[in-house]
């Protein structure tokens, strides 16, 4: 059985809701704490140098990282979870998906720990990447449908993203104010049956 490294509320999560509505088996390996010096760092660095999760260990040993390269290597085995392919749709769906983790990923990247990248005013720098951040969302929110979800009727890999963005900063408050369609999307893909146990797994229903 393929092997997820990941830890509750990250982006290990995203992953763990794709595999659940594609009903793709995993076990996962909980590195939770590998963002510091100790045991699960160690386990995390063996297989990723980057030290990021998800990290995920496939049945033939392949080790894939990257949200965005696990979904298009799910997507290959699961072809219903996305647009039909050479539709102006599944272009989108390439976009955003790429988009996610190449604008919204790298502001977490440096804004949540800040230390780590400057010397001086470290605070400043969380501040701008937040700030960056926000705006990504609302450019996002104006590309959003009516939904329930991202394409319409149908649910996507690209879904499975959004009930753990509204998690992370700015929160779910924010977004109900200012980015209501991603909200709502968010609820709908929240309150399907068969992803409850991971969602509550990961700390991302009340």
């Amino acid at each position: 059985m393929q092997k997820l490294y990941g830890a509750p509320g990250w982006g290990s999560a995203i992953t763990e809701l794709m595999f659940t509505l594609a009903g793709e088996a995993y076990q996962l390996i909980d590195v939770e704490g590998f963002d510091r010096p100790g045991p699960a760092r160690d386990t995390l660095l063996a297989l990723n140098p980057l030290c990021q999760v998800p990290t995920l260990v496939r049945e033939d040993g392949t080790i894939l990282t990257e949200s965005a390269a696990i979904a298009l290597v799910l997507l290959d085995e699961n072809p219903q979870l996305a647009p039909a392919a050479g539709t102006p749709q599944r272009a989108q769906f390439y976009r955003l998906l790429v988009w996610m983790v190449a604008n919204v990923y790298a502001t977490l990247t440096y804004g949540d720990y800040p230390e780590r990248w400057v010397s001086q005013a470290p605070q400043e720098l969380q501040a701008s990447t937040d700030r960056h951040r926000e705006n990504l969302y609302l450019w996002l929110e104006a590309q959003a449908g009516e939904g329930p979800y991202w394409f319409g009727e149908k649910i996507s890999l690209l879904d499975a993203w959004l009930p753990v963005l509204v998690s992370w900063k700015p929160r779910h408050a924010w977004f109900e104010q200012y980015a209501p369609k991603i909200a709502s999307i968010a609820r709908n893909v929240s309150q399907r049956p068969e992803l409850e146990r991971v969602l509550r797994a990961n700390q991302l229903l009340p």
